[in-house]
């Protein structure tokens, strides 16, 4: 699979096209939020992803239409949150992000987290489960493009298709140097998912774009490290989610494809320990 711009894309196993990065929205404030997505597009940036909990998804929405380009020419994602979850009140949240968003369809619908033991002891199954019902029948409603998962472990993936009448399509995990979540990313591509990766850089507090490692292999290629920790990403096949709200960064964040990491330096970034970012547990969250 060669990609070798913004507008390149993965399939979907249900045949969707995805664009294999995409501009990622979490900790944009709304007042941000609305230019930010319009210069993301005319950099030409083609996927963005936002979620309810973000409470930016009218700015989002609206910085698509400023940005003059046609809604079908945007893949675009939201999440639902963990309070809203549950047929109905999916159903109902949906709805809801629809609206802020000023359109009449997503492109993807994610669950944000899955249920867990911790706060649901083992009623956390069926509250998936009944959720994930809401999400296939949006899917069959034509509602949303496709559906997926966000922070969802292979053992949760697992979990869920004991009852799934429609196979989840993608899931967003936190993937960086430090939490490669290496095997968690080759299950769940086996399971027939497209791995995304949210805080891509390591997010808010991360030493990532520090590390020595990095720096070196960066100078090697004429890079940033920035460039190089995406790229070490996109030949896992895993889809990263950059953000920034400076048009600079957001061209450096997208100029990646032309040029390739070798093995030894995919395992020696693999390798690096933890050097921070959110790095949550998702059977131990407790929001």
């Amino acid at each position: 699979m060669e990609l070798t711009d913004l507008t390149s894309t993965y399939t979907l196993s249900n045949g969707i096209a995805i664009p294999a990065v995409g501009y990622g929205t979490f900790r944009t404030p709304a007042n941000v939020a609305r230019q930010a997505v319009k210069t993301a597009i005319e950099v030409g940036y083609r996927h963005i992803d936002t979620a309810a909990v973000y409470q930016n998804e009218e700015a989002v929405g609206q910085g698509i239409k400023d940005s003059g380009i046609d809604r079908d020419d945007v893949f675009l994602t939201s999440k639902l949150w963990n309070t809203e979850r549950g047929y109905d009140k999916t159903i109902a949240a949906f709805e809801a992000s629809l609206k802020r968003l000023q359109t009449t369809y997503l492109d993807l619908y994610l669950i944000h987290w899955p249920a867990n033991t911790k706060q649901f002891g083992n009623q956390a199954a069926a509250i998936n489960a009944e959720t994930w019902r809401a999400f296939e029948d949006l899917y069959k409603q034509r509602k949303v493009k496709a559906i997926g998962l966000s922070n969802f472990m292979p053992h949760h993936v697992a979990e869920l298709l004991k009852t799934a009448r429609i196979r989840p399509q993608v899931d967003q995990i936190e993937v960086h140097p430090g939490w490669g979540h290496q095997e968690e990313i080759k299950k769940l591509q086996a399971m027939g998912l497209v791995v995304e990766a949210w805080a891509p850089l390591g997010g808010q507090g991360a030493t990532v774009m520090q590390n020595e490692v990095i720096n070196q292999i960066a100078a090697t290629h004429a890079k940033t490290p920035a460039q190089v920790v995406l790229r070490w990403e996109l030949q896992q096949e895993v889809l990263p989610l950059p953000k920034s709200v400076h048009e600079d960064r957001m061209k450096e964040n997208a100029d990646i494809f032309d040029f390739s990491l070798t093995p030894t330096e995919m395992k020696q970034i693999a390798a690096l320990p933890k050097m921070g970012g959110q790095c949550a547990d998702p059977d131990t969250v407790d929001f």
